[in-house]
């Protein structure tokens, strides 16, 4: 069977053996921003999953810039060699490329690790957050210190500083995290940006530091080496987010020389959002379909099948796992099973792979 989730993708100059991307998931198993030997399992463990590349988790920019104390980052020679100890651990299994998610909490930085849940307060170990306005993310949540021109320039430095130490790391691609109600996507969305200087107010306005932060990693990065971002397709709220605004900002990160999109949705608020497989589908393909970049679509995708029909069908180019990953690191194997593909399995493996070749013992 010719299948399209098992034919190439380039971005960049990075060209994916599939379209299956492992998403970002955060392990809040870091020591003060340090990768540590659960994060050598955890890659080790995707770098044998077949898939076209691995998305690490959501890495700080700075200490602040974390969600949890128990959050990666990658800010100073520490935290680069903790993650390039575990890099080095996992590729020596494989060849699958690594990617590596930038990222600022902002206002919703210095929380518990989610099976604490709550916040962490600077006295408790946290520290104080920031973003656009000195509005809380929700009822109970820490006030952030809202941005002044000397802080917003550190925000951009810290990107550009850590591309540049994700470079050396010899990482395939930089996705710049800019959804999920984070810093950037908490700039972009009025739910949460009440300003009214030259970073607030209009769509070109809110759109300036996500702008200028991808402008920053672009150039710390060689110009053939692919840099993207995730961006919301909504905020799911009344007032937050839209799926045109969505569209804007695609047209301008291509037009600034971002070579893909990976498209989530929410986070800026607590929001109903209507979950059910592919959900955010429709804001991925509309974003393909009138912005022309290569886009990744993420959210409940489980099914080899349903997959398959995503990307057949011209609606994403890839597709990205994250809970279903979390669950079956495996999956990428049992896709091309279902497939009818033949895909190369590590050796030691190949004898739980039924598409793989079968021994004949006692012969």
């Amino acid at each position: 069977m010719t299948t399209t989730l098992f034919s190439p993708l380039r971005l960049g100059k990075l060209e994916l053996h599939n379209r299956i991307v492992i998403s970002p998931m955060c392990q809040y198993s870091a020591e003060a921003g340090r990768a540590t030997d659960w994060h050598r399992l955890h890659w080790g463990s995707y770098a044998l999953s077949g898939a076209g590349l691995m998305m690490v988790e959501a890495t700080g920019v700075s200490p602040e810039g974390r969600i949890t104390p128990g959050c990666v980052g990658l800010w100073d020679d520490e935290t680069e060699a903790a993650m390039a100890s575990a890099l080095a651990f996992a590729r020596q299994f494989s060849d699958m490329p690594f990617g590596l998610q930038l990222g600022h909490a902002g206002r919703k930085a210095s929380t518990a690790r989610p099976w604490h849940g709550g916040h962490v307060a600077p006295e408790a170990g946290g520290w104080q957050v920031v973003g656009p306005s000195a509005i809380p993310f929700a009822e109970g949540w820490q006030t952030p210190l809202a941005l002044d021109e000397t802080g917003i320039e550190k925000v951009i430095a810290d990107y550009s500083a850590a591309a540049k130490r994700a470079l050396r790391l010899g990482f395939d691609t930089i996705e710049i995290h800019g959804a999920h109600g984070y810093l950037l996507s908490s700039f972009l969305s009025p739910i949460a940006n009440r300003r009214e200087d030259a970073w607030g107010g209009s769509l070109e306005n809110r759109m300036r530091l996500p702008l200028a932060v991808f402008d920053a990693v672009r150039s710390a990065c060689p110009s053939d080496f692919p840099v993207g971002m995730r961006l919301n397709g909504t905020d799911w709220l009344e007032g937050g987010i839209v799926p045109d605004e969505a569209v804007a900002l695609a047209h301008a990160l291509r037009d600034h020389g971002c070579d893909y999109v990976d498209i989530s949705s929410g986070g800026n608020g607590m929001a109903k959002i209507p979950v059910g497989p592919a959900y955010q589908l429709p804001f991925a393909s509309r974003i393909k379909r009138e912005v022309g970049i290569p886009v990744l679509t993420v959210g409940m995708i489980r099914s080899p099948l349903h997959a398959e029909a995503i990307i057949a069908t011209g609606d994403a180019d890839a597709v990205a796992l994250g809970r279903v990953a979390l669950n079956n690191p495996r999956w990428p194997w049992h896709a091309a099973e279902e497939l009818g593909v033949k895909l190369d399995v590590v050796a030691p493996y190949r004898f739980g792979a039924t598409n793989q070749y079968r021994p004949t013992f006692g012969r």
